[in-house]
């Protein structure tokens, strides 16, 4: 089965849902072509998704996905949250920014009732989820409403343990892919893989469809999950500069400038392993410093850092996420690119 049968769409092409870089205007685009668009929930809260999901279903009736972060709340270290602004402070005072200004606190909430209580009003076709899957109670409230669970796996033994838990495909997350690792079993970069490694191995240890993820920009590419027997693919980055996406004019720069062609996995602006091009506070502090609080509290001030920085034009201090391979970004509208990816998949 591809996800075409599975998801009721008519094109094997997954957007990936990019925090920060898009709205549901691309997410509708995408389907509108036949594939499946994303609307990212992890910056949200139930008020403004419900916002967001409105505006969806107002421009499209076509499948569509919504994805939700699963991450554990941390706990409020005072210590380490004063070992990191000191690691700042230098930051901090060259753009004039009193610490005690800086919010605190977890900005980012995984899925929860308030969260359920929007999907079960709108009935999304497919729920995907990062970083593992939410609460037994929880993903049941999902899959009474009938959609299709879609998660992660950034290893062969999260691929196992997301199957045992009853979802319908599982995303194969190679090392490539742009934005934030999936990662849930296990902190350990070192184990983490490219996708066409990654890919054949679930596909066959899993009786579950598996997306390819990471790295893949053009029609080639496709053509080489589907070789390698992906059910279908999910791309990001390539999407950022269409004309839907709300990708930053700093952003959009970088990706057309040379940096795109060095990413790091850092830990800096959120806490999480995510993969974007280098800028001068990965050049200056590391990609992953010890001293980075845990998802999502290194964001705070990371955040004030960027609301100084970015209306002067400076992107010292802006995550410019990007997979691997940004080569097959193009200012062109998404449905353009939907379809140009899925001529790799020839019936």
């Amino acid at each position: 089965m591809d996800i075409r049968d599975l998801l009721r769409i008519t094109l094997p092409i997954i957007q990936a849902p990019m925090a920060g870089s898009q709205n549901h205007q691309l997410a509708a685009a995408v389907s509108m072509a036949g594939g499946l668009g994303s609307i990212p929930a992890g910056m949200l809260n139930a008020d403004s998704l419900d916002a967001e999901l409105s505006a969806m279903t107002a421009l499209t009736d076509r499948p569509y996905n919504v994805n939700f972060f699963c991450h554990q709340p941390p706990a409020i270290e005072p210590e380490r949250e004063q070992a990191w602004l000191d690691v700042l402070t230098p930051f901090l005072l060259e753009h004039q920014i009193d610490p005690m200004s800086i919010p605190s606190g977890a900005t980012r909430k995984p899925f929860d009732a308030a969260m359920a209580e929007v999907v079960e009003r709108y009935r999304p076709a497919v729920v995907s989820f990062h970083f593992g899957l939410p609460a037994p109670d929880l993903l049941r409230r999902v899959k009474a409403t009938g959609a299709r669970i879609l998660s992660s796996a950034t290893t062969l033994e999260e691929g196992h343990w997301l199957q045992n838990q009853g979802v319908d495909a599982v995303i194969a997350q190679g090392v490539e892919a742009g934005g934030h690792r999936g990662m849930f079993l296990s902190a350990d970069i070192d184990g983490q893989v490219g996708t066409f490694a990654l890919l054949p191995q679930l596909v066959a240890a899993l009786d579950v469809p598996v997306i390819a993820a990471g790295g893949i920009a053009d029609a080639r590419g496709v053509a080489a999950a589907r070789a390698l027997g992906a059910a279908g693919v999910q791309v990001g980055t390539a999407y950022l500069l269409c004309d839907e996406s709300r990708t930053s004019a700093l952003h959009r720069q970088a990706l057309q400038s040379p940096a795109a062609e060095r990413t790091v996995l850092t830990t800096l602006f959120s806490g999480r392993p995510a993969r974007g091009m280098v800028n001068r506070l990965i050049r200056e502090l590391g990609p992953r410093p010890e001293a980075v609080p845990a998802f999502p509290l290194a964001s705070n001030a990371i955040g004030s850092l960027r609301a100084a920085a970015e209306p002067q034009g400076i992107s010292d201090f802006s995550p410019l996420w990007a997979g691997q391979n940004a080569s097959g970004c193009q200012a062109v509208p998404a449905a353009q690119l939907t379809h140009s990816l899925a001529v790799g998949w020839s019936d």
